[in-house]
């Protein structure tokens, strides 16, 4: 592995790190809560997209095989309409990285419409750089638009306010100093005031599945639309805890149906 890939993927991480917790405030507080002065590693980023060219998942991938990642997983959500990948990085200090698509022909021609739309506004130039994935939105929509795409996808609507950028960073329990198990993290963070995603349960997998992962519920901070300003979910943390599935060896995958309810942590409809 080429230090020049790796020492760039440091830095890109460094800069998508400033940008989440611009529209993330509760992320510098989760670290003080947990990080009580150590570093904290992320397991992984996750990003959202359309399978829409120029910005179709494996146009954005591209960015991160350049950075030395490797694809190792597929995963499908019928019921939201999604599919994505996942890719590894030999650098164990480097965080996995989590890109899903929205299936964007499987809705309605009016979803279909205004999502268009807003790829159209998008250079496709633009795209080529590996910070168009903190780059946020090329695009404006009514807030009216944004309740329309509500109606049918959270998932769109959100993309339709924040675009691109990172969706969630995760904390590794792994490698949380003073904490074992996922349980006491959760109980840390809701002591200190903090809203979990209890969507199927607040601990979302098993040992069994090798993954258990719990979250945040995103932050709600304003957003300028064309017509006017309205207060909507923006970002989360989420905390995962691993398994080994042999002697020494972590599981490194995502499990679908968590996965899926952890989607859910940027519900506008609470």
């Amino acid at each position: 592995m080429s230090s020049v890939s790796t020492s760039a993927a440091h830095a890109f991480f460094d800069a998508l790190w400033a940008d989440y917790i611009q529209r993330t405030p509760s992320a510098s507080k989760v670290h003080q809560v947990l990080g009580e002065g150590h570093d904290i590693i992320n397991d992984h980023v996750a990003f959202r997209t359309f399978n829409i060219a120029p910005v179709n998942l494996e146009a954005l991938t591209g960015h991160f095989e350049d950075m030395g990642y490797f694809a190792n997983g597929d995963y499908d959500f019928e019921q939201k309409k999604l599919r994505a990948k996942h890719f590894e990085h030999a650098d164990p200090t480097l965080p996995k990285i989590f890109i899903s698509e929205l299936l964007v022909e499987e809705f309605s021609p009016e979803l279909q419409s205004i999502v268009q739309d807003m790829v159209d506004r998008i250079n496709p130039a633009a795209v080529k750089e590996a910070k168009f994935l903190y780059s946020g939105t090329h695009w404006q929509v009514s807030h009216a638009e944004y309740q329309q795409l509500l109606a049918e996808s959270e998932y769109a609507a959100w993309m339709s306010a924040f675009g691109f950028c990172a969706n969630h960073f995760t904390v590794s329990v792994n490698e949380l100093p003073g904490y074992r198990t996922l349980e006491s993290v959760n109980q840390k963070l809701k002591d200190s005031g903090f809203t979990l995603n209890a969507a199927g349960g607040e601990i979302k997998g098993s040992a069994e599945v090798f993954l258990e992962q719990s979250s945040t519920m995103a932050d709600e901070i304003p957003v300028q639309f064309s017509d006017k300003e309205a207060v909507i979910p923006s970002c989360f943390y989420e905390f995962a805890k691993r398994y080994e599935i042999a002697e020494g060896k972590l599981y490194t995958g995502f499990v679908a149906a968590s996965a899926d309810k952890i989607f859910e942590s940027t519900n506008a409809k609470r």
